[in-house]
């Protein structure tokens, strides 16, 4: 089994930033992309980026592209996302997920581990 723990959300202006961390713990060597997902209420889960375990090549949905980075250190149990210039629209939970087969998935039934989510909230 994988735990997952996310840190960092909170609240903050429209226009300012916030980086999120993740850190995988338990059988790690497994795992193989990692991930965020959002979830904002009454709306379903959607994909926010993902990055493989080695060499790093990252993916962003269209609305992070520009905003958001994704990172992960070399033993590949920890992931960031860096989220800039923020607005209302990204409020949500955010949940880091891990998967086991690679291939910058963007589907969240790809992937077989999840954190419990961390609340951002944007005031306009």
């Amino acid at each position: 089994q994988v735990q997952l723990v996310e840190f960092g959300g909170g609240l903050v202006q429209a226009g300012g930033s916030l980086k999120l961390s993740c850190t995988a713990s338990g059988r790690t060597f497994n795992i193989r992309d990692m991930g965020w997902f959002r979830q904002a209420p009454g709306k379903a889960r959607e994909f926010v980026a993902s990055i493989t375990k080695v060499p790093g090549i990252p993916s962003y949905a269209d609305f992070g592209q520009g905003r958001f980075t994704i990172s992960r250190d070399s033993p590949g149990n920890t992931v960031w996302l860096q989220m800039n210039n923020l607005n209302p629209e990204d409020t949500a939970v955010y949940c880091c997920a891990a998967e086991l087969f690679g291939g910058l998935r963007a589907q969240s039934y790809e992937y077989h581990y999840w954190g419990q989510g961390t609340q951002v909230t944007v005031s306009s």
